[in-house]
């Protein structure tokens, strides 16, 4: 089942960490809860990261568990760090809940793996082909007030320069169809920049491009997918259709992109053979 909403690691930690230690007293969740006065589902939800807890919900279990002081002072600062806003919440009114739960995922992610069989990666996007592809192609449909469309677009030149070009970036691994190359979004000068950009991008160690071309047989059925990868937390796996982003993080269903990947990147192009094909396919938009 794909979950309506992904909670950050950041929070995803704190509800690991109240569980342990919930479990180290043998408690049950309905137990806490029953002590407390609480719902069953309000700890659930606290566990599993649906809810932040606030600083005395969680003095409240650590003295339920018998925790000392110190304990209490690690968690309460975890729950900090996991109540910090990120930098795209000023962006917030332009943003779906489902983008932003995306972005908070991509900003902790230590490598990302993303198949896009019909449009640039939106991290390798330019700004030209980001504000083509929001306003030309995807409004008309998923129509959103004007005025957020700038926001957006904004929100989506950040993540780049915040993911890929940090201190510590993003392990990038894209794959895209070749028919990506030669699908026409903008201009013929949008879309001769967007491969310029891409093969100037592909300089950089951290990102990895490769190229399914029309003439391989058809890999898979599937549409867009990111794989997500952390330091210390479960994978994750995003999709994202018409209705909006959806996450998953069964284990046995995350799993199965992982390997659907793995299965993309054996039937694509190598990685100088994909560059290659961009610096050629740039001819084609020549004016």
């Amino acid at each position: 089942m794909a979950d309506v909403e992904a909670p950050t690691p950041r929070r995803r930690r704190l509800g690991q960490e109240l569980r342990r230690l919930r479990e180290t007293t043998r408690f049950t969740g309905e137990e806490a809860a029953r002590q407390l006065g609480w719902s069953a589902a309000k700890v659930s939800r606290i566990e599993t990261a649906r809810t932040l807890p606030s600083e005395d919900d969680i003095t409240a279990l650590l003295n339920l568990y018998g925790a000392d002081g110190v304990v209490l002072g690690d968690v309460l600062k975890i729950r900090k760090d996991a109540a910090q806003k990120g930098w795209w919440e000023k962006h917030g009114a332009a943003l779906d809940q489902g983008l932003i739960a995306y972005i908070g995922l991509e900003a902790e992610a230590i490598e990302m793996r993303n198949w896009e069989p019909h449009v640039v990666p939106g991290l390798l996007q330019t700004e030209d082909y980001a504000r083509a592809l929001l306003g030309n192609v995807i409004q008309p449909i998923n129509q959103i007030p004007p005025a957020f469309l700038h926001s957006r677009v904004e929100a989506r030149l950040q993540r780049q320069h915040r993911v890929l070009y940090a201190e510590e970036p993003l392990s990038l691994m894209a794959i895209f169809d070749g028919s990506v190359l030669q699908r026409m979004v903008g201009d013929k000068a949008v879309m001769r920049r967007q491969l310029q950009h891409l093969d100037e991008v592909a300089d950089r160690e951290n990102v990895e491009m490769r190229i399914i071309t029309q003439s391989t047989q058809l890999p898979m059925t599937t549409g867009p997918f990111v794989h997500f990868k952390f330091r210390d937390f479960p994978d994750t796996a995003c999709l994202e259709d018409l209705t909006g982003t959806r996450f998953l993080e069964d284990a046995t269903a995350v799993f199965l992109y992982e390997r659907a990947f793995d299965y993309l990147m054996k039937v694509a192009l190598s990685e100088p053979t994909s560059r290659r094909l961009i610096r050629d396919t740039m001819a084609y938009w020549q004016a």
